[in-house]
């Protein structure tokens, strides 16, 4: 027995218990080496005629003898490459030839440890081998670290048949799975599903006798993967229904897909991208614990069922895929070896969802709207989130209600504005019902000036954030007025101002108040809906908007209320009450005292 080298034994030792986490991925390896092992033959085949055949993997189980085995008709080894490939861990055949040939051929593996995460869940491996071109077979068997042995051995065709004699099973490694067809055939359309090459398996299938109602087994080989995958095929291929049919397979939802694009993308880092819209908010998208992210495959072979990375946290409702052939793999071929590599992916990725995504706006307003619909705060949260770093990016493809009574972007805003508006006007509140009651709301109505109304939580941060949009200010509608001199109501207003002392910092005269006699706004840069938001939060409390209330010179009331300021004082006492509760029910906000706001009511009354 050949024993490996001191290095390469603690290297076997080491990536059997630590480099994989996953053990079912062992198959993912063996298949793309034996696609591998394909690929490289096609490439001789280019220029050998003799060297063309009908390629295929082949799988087979055999339960008695607690074998899983993996065949195909590649390339192969002689005595050599065993020694070299297999004798000596980490060193690659696949690196090997591509460096030799300069060939662009997309080969999965290139470090040289895949093959040996066989030993996870066997407790012995044996590999006949047959190099295209040469008479002889060899034989490479090994039971784990221990060592090896190479023997001659027989083979028909060139290409390898690798033999896992699988360990027992236990709690801690269930093998007998691997003994399961159902299970094989699971695994290789969740890891090699988009391997080129046919992966056949003799299946257990059932059937009527003749002449007979009885039922028996039988054997029949099927291919368990299905090669070409949809987003490598050409659009012209591929119809609605094929996209379709393929979310529904691949995410099990009932609802169909809102909206989805495919992309082919080639520069400096070349990849294939089919993302879906899902048609409703995935169950617990809101949870700190949801999972988000893109499959990412690497020449069809799935790397990251998830990966958080390809989106940002704004597009994490989106379902997809991304395949690229220019990913650098770590060892053990389940994440990334390059962050950079990865960012540029994921920098690419953002910007085709927002190309995608403008494009729809004005091709297809109605679906766009229902995509906002469903996930606008959380496209708008991408415009808060980092300080803002997303903003420019995102933001004309932000939809705001509108006082006209539809949606709209910023930049739609911006062309009906009249030639003397220079900002850009929002009211905050909890709906539109009760944002069209606020009393300056209706004076910029009634003035003809549109009025974004911002009904979602995030939305007032979005503006703050934003400031500004193509040279125009976003300004706040309802937010506290300068103050002004008005010599018939000065005393009116400081007799109110102590009244209301430690509820509102001033009281002030406003004209533009429509029908109603006051209202509160606020000043400063926390809004009253963002003070009832933000103490909404866990570690919000305490947090207040500084208020002003505001009173219109012209209404019935504030005129009365001047003249009780020399008749009658403790009445006007009890009408300023009333005017300041009235004035937080139309903000929408709460009474604090709401018996004495009753009974002052009453009395005035």
């Amino acid at each position: 027995m050949k024993k490996f080298k001191a290095e390469s034994q603690r290297l076997l030792e080491l990536m059997i218990n630590s480099i994989y986490t996953n053990k079912e991925i062992f198959l993912r390896e063996l298949i793309s080496n034996a696609s591998d092992a394909i690929d490289k033959l096609h490439f001789v085949s280019l220029t050998d005629e003799g060297a063309s055949r009908d390629f295929k993997i082949e799988i087979a189980i055999d339960e008695k003898e607690r074998t899983l085995t993996v065949i195909d008709n590649g390339i192969g080894m002689n005595e050599s490459d065993l020694e070299d490939n297999l004798g000596t861990i980490a060193s690659s055949g696949t690196f090997k030839f591509k460096s030799e040939h300069k060939t662009d051929e997309e080969l999965i593996g290139q470090f040289g440890v895949g093959f040996y995460s066989a030993f996870m869940v066997a407790d012995k491996v044996k590999v006949v081998s047959k190099k295209y071109g040469e008479s002889e077979a060899f034989v490479w068997e090994s039971c784990g670290s221990d060592g090896y042995t190479i023997t001659k051995g027989e083979r028909d065709q060139s290409g390898t048949t690798i033999t896992l004699y699988l360990k027992p099973n236990s709690e801690d490694n269930k093998t007998d799975e691997y003994l399961s067809e159902w299970t094989i055939g699971e695994l290789v359309r969740k890891y090699s599903d988009y391997i080129r090459y046919p992966i056949n398996m003799l299946c257990t299938s059932e059937r009527k006798k003749e002449d007979s109602d009885e039922w028996e087994e039988y054997k029949e080989l099927r291919t368990l993967n299905s090669r070409l995958p949809i987003w490598k095929r050409k659009k012209s291929e591929v119809t609605e229904d094929d996209y379709l049919a393929f979310y529904r397979s691949r995410y099990y939802d009932p609802v169909d897909p809102l909206y989805h694009f495919a992309a082919a993308i080639e520069g400096a880092l070349t990849y294939n991208a089919l993302i879906y819209v899902p048609g409703k908010t995935p169950m617990g998208y809101y949870n700190a614990d949801f999972k988000r992210g893109l499959s990412l495959y690497c020449n069809g072979v799935l790397i990251m069922e998830s990966c958080e990375d390809l989106l940002p946290q704004h597009f994490g409702f989106l379902r997809g895929i991304v395949d690229s052939a220019d990913l650098s793999l770590n060892i053990s071929r389940e994440m990334l070896q390059k962050d950079r590599q990865l960012k540029s992916l994921a920098n690419g990725i953002n910007k085709r969802i927002v190309s995608e995504f403008s494009k729809l706006l004005s091709s297809d307003r109605e679906t766009y709207e229902k995509i906002f619909s469903e996930y606008g705060a959380s496209i708008k949260f991408g415009v808060y989130d980092n300080f803002g770093a997303k903003k420019d990016e995102l933001k004309d493809i932000i939809l705001f209600r509108s006082s006209l009574g539809s949606l709209t972007t910023l930049k739609e805003y911006v062309s009906r504005m009249g030639e003397e508006q220079k900002d850009i006007f929002y009211a905050a509140g909890k709906s539109v019902e009760l944002i069209e009651r606020m009393p300056k709301v209706e004076s910029f109505k009634q003035k003809g000036v549109e009025v974004l109304y911002l009904t979602d939580q995030i939305d007032e941060f979005v503006m703050k954030v934003l400031g500004e949009y193509d040279g125009h200010k976003l300004t706040p509608a309802v937010s506290a007025g300068e103050k002004t001199d008005n010599e018939s109501l000065k005393a009116l207003l400081e007799f109110m101002g102590k009244e209301l002392e430690g509820k509102v910092k001033d009281v002030r005269v406003n004209e533009n108040l429509g029908a109603y006699p006051a209202c509160i706004s606020a000043e400063g840069e926390i809004s009253l809906e963002m003070e009832r938001i933000l103490n909404a939060m866990p570690n919000g409390k305490g947090v207040k908007a500084t208020r002003v209330m505001e009173i219109n010179p012209s209404h019935p009331l504030i005129e009365r209320a001047n003249q009780m300021l020399e008749t009658d004082g403790e009445k006007l006492t009890k009408l300023t009450k009333i005017l300041y509760g009235e004035a937080l029910l139309l903000a929408g906000l709460e009474i604090a005292d709401s018996v004495d706001f009753v009974v002052s009511l009453n009395e005035i009354i």
